[in-house]
C-alpha cells in the first residue's frame, strides 16, 4: 500500500492520541494488546503441542524402534530367521532382538510392577536413550552373567534403591510342585539408574542383558520380540508391507503409530482445538481495531471533509484508515511473536516459578507423560499466525476505510 508523503503524515498523526482522544488511544491500544496476547498464545500453545508429539515420538521411537515383530505366545524361538529376514527388506536400517516381561520388583519391602527388557550387551552400550540419560552408576557395568540392571529414576525412588543395592524380581513361570507353581525370585545388584524423560518408562524398566533376561525367565534360547528401525519413520508400513506375509505363520507385526494411536490422535485433535480457541483471540482483538477505527473516523468526521474540499481524493483517505488499522494490528503481531519466543526460551523456568508461588504441581509427569515442559518451533507454522493476525487486521480496516471515504464535505461542512 503506497502512501503519498501527506497521507503518511496524517495517518501518522491519528497513530498518536490527540487532544480529547485519549479514550480513542486507549481502545487502540487495548487493540495491539490483544492482539500481541492472542499471536503470543498461538505460538506458545502450538510450539508446546509441536514439542510433546516430537519429545513422544523420539523417546518411544528411541527405546520401542519403528516397528515390533512380536513372537505368538510371546515367544520368538526362530529369531535369527525373523532378523535375518528384517535386515533384508528394503528400507529396514537395524533389527534388534529384545525380550519385555511385565514382572515383580521388591526391596526393603517395598513392591513395584516393573517391564523387565532384556537386550544385548552392544545394542544397551550403543543406545543413547541410557548411555547419555544416566543419572547415577556406571551403563558398562552390565554384563552377562553378572546379576547387574539398571532401572529407570522413577522406579529407583519409589523402591528407594541406589546404585549398589540389590533388588528381587518376581516371575510367576517358576518351579512346578504338587501345590501349585512357586514363584522365582532373583536377586540382580542395580548397577546404573537412567531417566528417559517419560514417566511411564522410568517408572517401569529394568534393563539387563538379553542373557539374563532369558534365564530369568525360563526362555532357553527363545526372545520376545524384534524391534525394527527404517528409514523413514512416516512410511513404517509401506516399507514393512513385504515382510508382513513371510512371518504370518510366527508373528505379528507392529509400528509405532499403532502401538500408540490414542496417544498421538488425541495430540493432534488437541492440537487443532486449540489452534482454532486460541484464533478466536485474534479475531476479537480484530474486531477491537475496528470498534477503535470507527470511534476515530467520528471523532475526525469535520477533519475528514476539510481534506475533501482541499483536495483529498476519496482512496487517500481509503489508505489513510487503512493503514491506521492494519499498523495497529502489525505492531501488536511484532510484539506478540516476541513475547512468544520469550516465553518459550525460559518456559521451563516460569513453569517453576508458578509452581513456587502457588505451591501447586502444575507439570505432573504421571498425567503430562513428560518430566519437562517441550516446545518444537516451527517457523512455517508462525509465519502462517503472522499472516492470519495480519489479514484479520487488514478486514478489520475495511469498514471504517469505506465509511470514512464516503463522507460527503458538503453534509458535514454545510452548519460550519
Amino acid at each position: 500500500m503506497l502512501l503519498t508523503r501527506y497521507e503518511r503524515f496524517i495517518a501518522k498523526r491519528y497513530l498518536l492520541p490527540g487532544k480529547g482522544e485519549g479514550f480513542i488511544f486507549l481502545v487502540a491500544s487495548i487493540s495491539l494488546v490483544a492482539v500481541m496476547l492472542g499471536v503470543a498464545a498461538l505460538i506458545i500453545v502450538m510450539s508446546v503441542m509441536n514439542g510433546f508429539r516430537a519429545e513422544l515420538f523420539d523417546k518411544i521411537v528411541g527405546l520401542n524402534g519403528h516397528a515390533v515383530v512380536q513372537g505368538y505366545g510371546g515367544k520368538l524361538p526362530d529369531w535369527q530367521d525373523v532378523v535375518r529376514q528384517a535386515r533384508a527388506t528394503p528400507g529396514v536400517t537395524k533389527a534388534t532382538p529384545l525380550i519385555e516381561q511385565p514382572l515383580m520388583a521388591t526391596y526393603n519391602g517395598r513392591v513395584e510392577g516393573i517391564l523387565v527388557r532384556g537386550m544385548r550387551l552392544a545394542d544397551i552400550r550403543a543406545n543413547p536413550t541410557f548411555t547419555t540419560k544416566l543419572v547415577a552408576g556406571r551403563i558398562s557395568d552390565l554384563a552377562p552373567g553378572s546379576g547387574n540392571v539398571a532401572i529407570g529414576a522413577r522406579l529407583a525412588e519409589a523402591l528407594g534403591v541406589q546404585p549398589g543395592g540389590s533388588i528381587s524380581l518376581i516371575s510367576p513361570d517358576g518351579q512346578s510342585t504338587p501345590f501349585g507353581t512357586v514363584p522365582r525370585i532373583v536377586s540382580f545388584r542395580v548397577a546404573a539408574v537412567f531417566e528417559v524423560g517419560i514417566y511411564d518408562y522410568d517408572k517401569a524398566f529394568v534393563v539387563m542383558p538379553i542373557e539374563d533376561a532369558q534365564s530369568l525367565l525360563l526362555m532357553g534360547d527363545s526372545v520376545g520380540m524384534v524391534e525394527l528401525q527404517t528409514a523413514n519413520a512416516d512410511k513404517v508400513g509401506e516399507i514393512l508391507a513385504p515382510l508382513a506375509p513371510k512371518l504370518v505363520d510366527k508373528a505379528v507385526i507392529s509400528d509405532w503409530r499403532t502401538m500408540n494411536a490414542s496417544l498421538f490422535e488425541a495430540l493432534a485433535v488437541d492440537r487443532v482445538v486449540s489452534f482454532v480457541v486460541l484464533s478466536i483471540i485474534i479475531l476479537v482483538a480484530a474486531f477491537n481495531i475496528l470498534s477503535s477505527l470507527i470511534m476515530l473516523v467520528r471523532a475526525k468526521t469535520r477533519d475528514i471533509a476539510i481534506l475533501r474540499t482541499m483536495g483529498a481524493s476519496r482512496s487517500g483517505v481509503l489508505r489513510i484508515f487503512m493503514t491506521v488499522g492494519t499498523v495497529i494490528g502489525a505492531l501488536g503481531t511484532a510484539a506478540g511473536v516476541a513475547l512468544g519466543l520469550v516465553f518459550l526460551l525460559f518456559r521451563q523456568n516460569v513453569v517453576n516459578a508458578v509452581q513456587y508461588l502457588t505451591g501447586q504441581n502444575l507439570w505432573d509427569p504421571q498425567i503430562r507423560y513428560l518430566t519437562e515442559l517441550p516446545a518444537k518451533v516451527d517457523p512455517i507454522e508462525i509465519l502462517g499466525i503472522i499472516l492470519m493476525a495480519l489479514f484479520f487486521s487488514f478486514l478489520a480496516t475495511l469498514y471504517p476505510a469505506f465509511k470514512a471515504a464516503s463522507t460527503d464535505p458538503v453534509q458535514v461542512l454545510r452548519y460550519e
